[in-house]
């Protein structure tokens, strides 16, 4: 782990995997909480997280470089159900890439346990982990000019809901009617870090 300086106030702290990014994130969220840590913004990404109004940045980056990360925590809550069509355009590419059926695909995916690692790419998405290593797959070699919001895609090792209509190199497995933010609602995101997210099919 090493923890650099950004400005006067900010460290973006590397880590070597997205799991030991969520375990930082997580733990940096409970230290906040019981008022051990005063920081403005804690921000996830895939192998960093970005503390932002620090008091003393140097005197934490000093602590994080010796600390030992724990392990994920289990959720503090319920997972946010998203119901799913496993319709998506690139379903049998998907299938024929884990030596499997269409309908295996989408059993495989309803069952896993996810978790929000981070959000970015366009308000309200967010990156989820939680198929296991051997279900990663490549993005498209020629991303599409226009992903329907909804779309449910898998890239790498994440899976993803595209909130809104937008470009995107995804492999489409399914679809949803899911609001992925709302601007009139509190919170706007229905994803944040660390949300457990759980996948439920329903009929086309």
């Amino acid at each position: 782990m090493r923890a650099l300086p950004v400005g006067d106030r900010a460290l973006l702290v590397e880590v070597s995997t997205d799991e030991e990014a969520q375990a930082l994130h997580a733990d940096l969220l409970r230290r906040r909480a019981e008022g051990s840590l005063s920081v403005r913004e804690i921000v996830p990404a895939a192998r960093t997280v970005l503390l932002d109004g620090l008091d003393d940045p140097s005197r934490l980056a000093a602590q994080l470089s010796l600390a030992r990360l724990p392990p994920v925590p289990p959720p503090e809550k319920d997972a946010v159900e998203i119901a799913v069509r496993y319709d998506g355009p690139d379903l049998a590419d998907v299938a024929e890439l884990w030596g499997v059926s269409p309908e295996e695909v989408a059993r495989i995916h309803a069952a896993a346990d996810f978790r929000v690692a981070f959000c970015g790419f366009a308000p309200g998405f967010g990156y989820l982990t939680g198929l296991p290593a051997r279900y990663g797959v490549p993005r498209r070699a020629t991303p599409r000019t226009t992903v329907p919001a909804g779309s449910v895609g898998l890239a790498g090792p994440y899976t993803g809901v595209y909130p809104r209509s937008s470009p995107g190199g995804w492999q489409l497995i399914g679809t949803t009617d899911a609001v992925l933010w709302d601007h009139a609602r509190v919170p706007a995101a229905l994803l944040s870090p660390g949300t457990p997210v759980r996948f439920v099919p329903v009929d086309s």
